[in-house]
């Protein structure tokens, strides 16, 4: 199948090649040159726009980094809205359930579907085809755009609702935020009280204390000190805030969830939106006067 992807970057690129590698026809576009000639170089054909790749494919894919990004690739002047072959366009942004609404009207009114897409999963799991994809739009583009979802990992189905997949996204990412928040401040407790902390972590993961986050995120990059999951921290402070805004937006208050969207404001500020967010963990080790380092165990 011919595709056109749009965003080649910590996300975007290994999904791109994914398609590649299971023989579809990728036509891409991305602002940095140097991503979309990596892409090339594996077999894709580049695009000068996103206009451009509207105009050469019915199935548009993007994966974007905010809000507004979204809305420029998919209906600014040189966007996907202006390609003459662009009949769906399929968004793996992470962009709240508002702007999802306003870019689908958007691209109905000139007849092209449009589907919500979020990704769960990070980096590892766009790698290996493992990611999780909630989808929100009409139901015979979600079956028309299911084979290639396939090749990227699991598709779930949320909603015939636009947003609603976003809505589902922000929900998952403030769990995620809350869990990796809550075991650094445990850990570090463990570790200014004498534990080890690979022995704290080996014992959440028994017990019912084991989250994502102390099963797979703290192993893999908080023990060794490699930082390195892959998301950025700035990316998870704009994810709690577009879960915040939602959820007051429908009248709710989230007491956990303001505490946890505090704590990570601060984390923004000390270690920078381009860290790792595993480094969520460094505030809370400064503030204790301790280091949670699992290398000499």
């Amino acid at each position: 199948m011919e595709i056109g992807f749009i965003g080649l970057g910590h996300m975007g690129f290994p999904m791109a090649s994914r398609l590649l590698e299971a023989g579809h026809h990728v036509v891409a576009f991305d602002t940095s040159t140097e991503a979309l000639d990596r892409l090339v170089m594996l077999g894709a054909d580049p695009a000068t726009s996103p206009a451009d790749v509207g105009d050469r494919t019915a199935t548009v894919l993007a994966s974007l980094p905010s809000p507004a990004a979204s809305i420029e690739v998919a209906t600014g002047p040189n966007g996907v809205i202006a390609g003459a072959a662009a009949q769906r366009f399929v968004d793996f942004s992470t962009i709240g359930s508002p702007t999802a609404q306003e870019v689908g009207a958007a691209l109905n009114q000139r007849g092209i579907a449009s589907l919500d897409c979020p990704v769960s999963g990070g980096v590892s799991g766009a790698q290996e085809g493992a990611l999780s994809l909630m989808v929100s739009g009409p139901e015979a583009e979600f079956r028309a755009v299911k084979p290639i979802l396939d090749v990227l990992g699991k598709p779930i189905f949320v909603s015939t609702k636009p947003g609603a997949a976003q809505t589902m996204k922000l929900i998952n990412n403030l769990m995620a935020a809350t869990a990796l928040a809550a075991t650094a401040e445990v850990v570090v407790m463990g570790v200014k009280a004498g534990l080890d902390p690979s022995v704290v972590i080996d014992v959440l993961n028994a017990s019912s204390g084991g989250t994502h986050a102390s099963r797979d995120k703290f192993p893999r990059s908080v023990l060794p000190r490699t930082f390195d999951f892959g998301f950025a921290t700035g990316l998870m402070v704009k994810d709690v805030r577009l879960c915040l805004a939602e959820a007051e937006a429908l009248g709710m208050r989230m007491h956990l969830g303001d505490a946890v969207g505090m704590l990570w404001e601060d984390v923004l500020q000390k270690v920078g939106p381009d860290s790792d967010f595993t480094c969520v963990v460094k505030p809370i080790e400064e503030e204790a006067g301790v280091v949670v380092d699992g290398r000499a165990g």
